[in-house]
């Protein structure tokens, strides 16, 4: 019997401030030592951008804002009898209120990293690709360049 293919979609943020004078980024963290971006599923009715400000907010607790789209990854994942082709949509965010000790209880924790350490912690490669695609538009608005 064939599998059944579908399509998922999923939205996050790569959550960035600036701190003595470095660049941090927000990650979510799990005991199981995994570390991820934020993100998550759409509701019925969200469009992209709302699905990401919401699960941005419920996975760090902070409130943020989009900066720019940094484009998607996509990936495939098996379910039983299913072929699951996953599109996941980012946008670089800053943050305007709230704290990272109020995220939910999907993570464990939530703590800032210094940009140049992301890259090797994140668990998911893609998602190093994205935070590299974050830091090119950092550098672009610091110099002033499109």
């Amino acid at each position: 019997m064939a599998e059944r293919v579908t399509s998922a979609v999923s939205c996050g943020g790569v959550v960035y401030r600036v701190r003595d004078g470095g660049v941090e980024l927000a990650l979510c963290g799990r005991r199981t030592g995994l570390w991820a971006l934020p993100k998550g599923t759409p509701d019925a009715g969200e469009t992209l951008e709302q699905t990401a400000l919401r699960e941005v907010r419920e996975e760090t607790g902070l409130e943020v804002e989009i900066e720019a789209p940094l484009g998607h990854i996509e990936y495939w994942f098996t379910l039983p009898g299913e072929r699951v082709h996953k599109r996941v949509y980012f946008y670089l965010m800053a943050p305007r209120g709230g704290s990272v000790d109020d995220h939910d209880p999907e993570f464990d924790v939530v703590e800032w990293f210094p940009a140049s350490a992301v890259p090797a912690t994140l668990t998911y490669p893609s998602e190093a690709e994205v935070v590299g695609r974050a830091l090119d538009a950092l550098a672009a608005q610091k110099s002033g360049t499109p």
